[in-house]
């Protein structure tokens, strides 16, 4: 029997995977927009699990894990939990759950003071004090928000495929697009990274780990990045699992 089966729902994607007490296996990806009980019943058919851990930014999407889950307990992520961090934080019940998990797997796998960055539907960076201590964190634009919002809102710019662009001056408006894109957003990450390191952790250690979709295209050229971790959120799942 497997201990957990995980689940990461964010706002575009849902993560699923089983997992024992000390790893992961592979993650499937849906859209949450077809996530339903089917699809979770579907999943606790495959293996025998004794409890479901959800992090969830999607109310809606909760009956669809209590209606699979008949008789297997749901521990659902919030800042009530056993999470092996503290939370310096005035409205504690407002950080996302994906995001208390990341600063929970970050604290345990590399250590502490650290920053999370959260390459999803919006880039979050979540910080976590010498003290071990949540203590806040950034929002910014996603980077598929972005080009979106360009596609949509102007009448001759493309819908593109993120990749790395091959030189900064565009010579096509795709290229230019790619550039503005890729190369923008590796300066949005990097002024927000100085910023933070500036305010809180001058001249200290500090472990910079990198998650989500866009990690490795945007967080792979960026030296102020130490690691990155795809599926840090679903780790974080895994240990505060151990931990209630």
């Amino acid at each position: 029997m497997t201990d957990y089966l995980l689940v990461d729902i964010s706002n575009s994607y849902t993560k699923l995977a089983f997992a024992s007490i000390t790893r992961l296996s592979a993650p499937a990806r849906i859209a949450t927009a077809k996530l339903s009980s089917g699809v979770v019943t579907g999943f606790l058919r495959r293996q025998k699990v004794w409890k479901i851990v959800v992090s969830s930014v999607v109310p809606e999407k909760k009956t669809a894990i209590l209606k699979a889950a008949r008789k297997v307990e749901v521990l659902w992520l919030d800042s009530t939990l056993k999470l092996g961090i503290g939370i310096d934080y005035p409205k504690p019940k407002s950080i996302g759950a994906d995001r208390l998990a990341n600063a929970v797997a970050v604290t345990e796998l590399y250590g502490f003071p650290a920053i999370v960055v959260d390459f999803g539907t919006a880039v979050t960076f979540d910080i976590i004090s010498r003290h071990r201590e949540y203590i806040g964190g950034v929002i910014a634009p996603g980077l598929e928000a972005m080009t979106n919002f360009l596609y949509q809102r102007t009448a001759l710019l493309p819908k593109i495929s993120l990749k790395e662009p091959r030189r900064a001056i565009g010579k096509s408006t795709i290229e230019a697009m790619l550039s503005g894109a890729v190369i923008g957003y590796r300066g949005l990450v990097r002024e927000i990274l100085a910023r933070i390191r500036a305010e809180q952790f001058p001249r200290k250690k500090l472990y910079v780990v990198a998650t989500g979709g866009y990690a490795r295209l945007i967080g792979g050229q960026l030296p102020e990045i130490g690691a990155i971790r795809p599926h840090l959120t679903l780790e974080g799942l895994r240990i505060v699992a151990n931990l209630n």
